[in-house]
This record gives C-alpha cells, structure tokens and sequence, in this order.
C-alpha cells in the first residue's frame, strides 16, 4: 500500500506583472498607431483622389448674399512671430478663391491683414461669416452695423492678394504668418453683395505627410502588436473552473460550491451577500470607485483590441490565445467586483481589490479555457446570433459600463452602454439600496434576481468576446451561486 501523500491539485499561476502591462500599454501603442497609419492612408487617397486638374481640394461653389456692403470671413490666425522663411510657403499651403458676381456686375475678392482689413471696414455695415456649413449648405452671419459707405475695395493697398472684375475673378494666395481675412464686395464698393464663391487648398507636403503617418503608424504598430505577442505567450496556468476539474472545452463548468455538478455553463458569476451592510456607505461607492474607473478605462480599451487579435487568431487558427483569453477574463473579473461593490449589486462593502487573478473576495468570475473554437461562428456570433439576447440585456441594463464598450460594438450600444447600474438592474438596486438605508436589510429576493440579471448579460458578455461557442441560455439563474442540477430550473427560467 502506498504511503505518498495524495496528489495536490496544480497551484495557478497569475498573469506576471510584466506581461500585464505589455498587454495593456501593446493595446495602447497599436490602437494609436493604427489611428496614425489610418491618418496616412486618408491623407494619400485624398491626394490621389480627391484633388481638381490644379490639385486644390475644393468646396462647391455656393452663393453668398448680404444686404449690407461687404461679405467678411471670421479672423484666420496663422500664428504671428512664426518664421516661415525656412519652407517656401508655398509649398507649405495655397489658398484659391474663386467669386463670380450673382448680379450683373463687377466683384471684388481680397485677402489682407485682419487689422488693415478691420481698419478699412470700420464704421461700415458688413456681414460676418459666423459658420458655414456645407452638406447640406448653410451659411451663418453675424451683423456688423455701420453708417458710413466705404471707399473702392480695389484702391486699397494693404491686399496681399486681390482681384476685380466681371465674371469668375480668382485669388491665389501662399499662407503665410499673421492674422488675415476674406473680403467679398461689389467692385465699386456699392451695398448689396450676392456672389457664387468657392473655396480650396493645395497642401503641397501632403504627399509627404501622408507617406510619414502612414510609415510612422505602421512602426509604431509593429511595435505594438509586438508587445502583444509577448505579453500573451503562454498562460496564466488555467482559470479556476480548470483547476477544478472540467474538462477544457467540453463546455461543462466545474462543480459548484453548493454541492454537484453546475450546468452546462462555462461562464461562472457568483457573489456572496455580507451580512452587515452599511447603510450610508452605498451613497458614496461612486466617489471610492473612482480610482478603479480609471484604470478599468485602460483596461477595456486593452480588452478591445484583444479581443479583436482574438477575433484573427480564432479565425486563422480556430484558438483563442491563451495569455489574451486570461487577461480578458481577469479584466471582466475586476470589472465584476467593482460593479458587485458599487451599483450593480451593492452586494459587499469590502474594497475590491486591484487585481486582474482571482481573489479572496465576495464577487467571482471565470470562464473555463476553450482548447478549441469555431472558425466559422466568430464571424456572426458576436454580432447577429446575439442579436436577441442584445435587446434582453439592454433591457436589464446589466452593470457593465466597460463591458458595453465592446459589446457596443456587437451593434446594441456604445461605449458607456450600461453604467453601473443602469436599467432594470439599476432600479431594483436602487429599491435595495433604500431598503438598506431604512431598515439597514438587503431584501434577498432582490438580491437573487438582480444577480440573475447580472448573470445572464455576463454570460452574453463572454459570447460575444468570442471566449465560448456555446449560446448563453435564455435562463434566469437567480442567486447568488451558480445552480447545480438539484436546484428547481423552473423556479429560476423566464
């Protein structure tokens, strides 16, 4: 008879320090750079695309009309004390104006110091260009009151760039520094001013701007996603529901603590109620919160360019990369006990820790590690096979504030979806919390149903994240552990 002690179960390993933040500041950098890279791909298509046969990028030509005697534009501030003599302005920028009179006439276009032109145009009615809107067109004014009539626009000697005339007149003009203005008139400086004007730049280093954003994002996301790599090889040493005994991917979450087997669930949300709530201190959760909202802020952000590195992984090799799966899953798992602490539940006033690996704490989350998943579903899973239980969790406005920056982008929300709290949730909570403040007890019927609520959208939560195959159950699993198979499924089931 052998007398070696039994086997201990493997001790689990967290994610290290270090691995955390290349997955973290990885998401960063590559988020940024994609957005730089982006920049510069837009930049070179509007070069090669979007210029005329002169190579401006031009408004439509839209007719601007004022009763007064000059059509003024706001102030343009191109940085005054700025030395510009190092580049040819114009090949830094050039503005083109095109007017043509709307009435059988001679215009005046001109661009000059904003001084001069304030100078010029002093004691006399004018109409300012307050905002111009495009598509569809829609110009704002702004008066300018006046007695006096101005003299001719064109005798003027402080225009840097001018034209009069009948017909289409135009201004060409290299930017340069200095505070300058646009000036519409009738030639002979005669009120009433209607004109057909269009308006271009010509950036000439565009080309080179859209060629230096377009390599320089691609390095710096080279850079990122070569932090991701690392930080994501390997494992965190398998998730609870492993360690427990299920078997990964068999979709069969371990045995609950209530005793038995748990469902056919992968997806665990627990949460244990304290017995001697404070009655006051829910009214400031939302203030002692804080600092984890703010790191929760990064770490969805990380979640969501994870998840959708997960998203090729899954489709190229049909797994989800373990050292991404376990960052994601500990990332739900704060964000978890954060909302069971503050307005999801108010279920515990024990400071949740700051701590993606699981914890002695009240409030638990897990998902059990698929060893494999469907390349075919992650296209449509996480958007239109959810779809219905999209409209139900919307209902509930289930407490996932950062949760619903990725599930927004499954089509039902935006970043802020739920709010801790929000909803049915939020209402039932509310009800508890009033409860407590009065009769210092959490009524447990509340209780059970608002950790139902809770567990059903985080269920949907990790569908939708791509971390299962199997579809979440339209099941109220009521309470605060996850049923075994003697619990009353009917008593619990919409």
């Amino acid at each position: 008879m052998s007398t070696d002690p039994p086997a201990e179960p493997p001790r689990r390993r967290g994610m290290s320090a270090g691995r955390i933040l290349l997955l973290v500041f990885g998401s960063l950098i590559a988020l940024i750079g994609l957005a730089i890279a982006a920049a510069g791909a837009v930049a070179l298509i509007a070069y090669g695309t979007q210029r005329d046969d002169d190579g401006y990028f031009s408004t439509s030509t839209e007719r601007f009309r004022t009763g007064t005697y000059a059509l003024v534009s706001e102030e343009v501030d191109l940085g005054r004390g700025v030395d510009w003599t190092a580049v040819d302005p114009g090949d830094l920028a050039r503005v083109r104006v095109r007017a043509e009179s709307a009435a059988a006439g001679a215009v005046f276009v001109g661009i000059g110091p904003r001084d001069d032109v304030e100078d010029y145009l002093r004691g006399i009615a004018v109409d300012e260009v307050d905002d111009v809107e495009f598509d569809p067109f829609r110009v704002d004014y702004r008066l300018r009151p006046g007695t006096r009539a101005p003299a001719p626009p064109d005798a003027q000697r402080f225009w840097v760039a001018s034209a009069a005339g009948e017909g289409r007149q135009t201004v060409e003009w290299d930017v340069d520094s200095g505070r300058w203005s646009l000036v519409v008139m009738n030639a002979d400086a005669a009120r009433g001013v209607a004109a057909d004007v269009e308006l271009g730049v010509r950036v000439g280093i565009l080309l080179g701007v859209g060629i230096g954003l377009l390599v320089g994002g691609l390095v710096i996301l080279g850079a990122g996603v070569t932090m991701i790599v690392f930080g994501a090889r390997g494992g965190g040493g398998g998730s609870p529901a492993d360690a427990a005994g299920a078997e990964p991917g068999s979709g069969v979450a371990p045995p609950g603590r209530e005793g038995g087997p748990g469902p056919a669930s992968p997806v665990r949300l627990e949460g244990d109620l304290d017995p001697g709530l404070s009655r006051w201190l829910w009214l400031v959760k939302w203030l002692l919160a804080i600092p984890h909202f703010i790191v929760l802020v990064f770490l969805w952000i990380a979640f969501t360019v994870l998840t959708v590195v997960a998203f090729f992984a899954i489709l190229f090799t049909g797994r989800y990369p373990r050292g991404i799966f376990d960052f994601n899953v500990g990332v739900v798992r704060w964000s978890w006990r954060v909302a069971f602490y503050a307005y999801s539940a108010l279920g515990t006033d024990r400071y949740p820790p700051f701590s993606l690996a699981p914890a002695d704490y009240p409030a638990t989350f897990d998902v059990a590690y698929p060893e494999r998943l469907s390349r075919g579903l992650v296209l449509v899973k996480w958007w239109l096979l959810a779809i219905p239980h999209y409209i139900v969790v919307g209902i509930f406005g289930a407490g996932l504030w950062w949760s619903g920056a990725w599930i927004g982008q499954g089509g039902y929300g935006e970043w802020g979806w739920g709010g801790y709290g929000g909803g049915l949730i939020g209402l039932l909570v509310l009800f508890a919390a009033v409860a407590l403040l009065f009769t210092a007890r959490y009524p447990r019927g509340i209780f059970r149903l608002v950790m139902g609520l809770n567990r059903w959208s985080y269920r949907v939560l990790a569908y939708a994240a791509l971390m299962r195959d199997e579809y979440p159950p339209f099941r109220l699993d009521q309470g605060g552990r996850e049923p075994g198979p003697a619990a009353d499924e009917a008593r619990d089931a919409w």
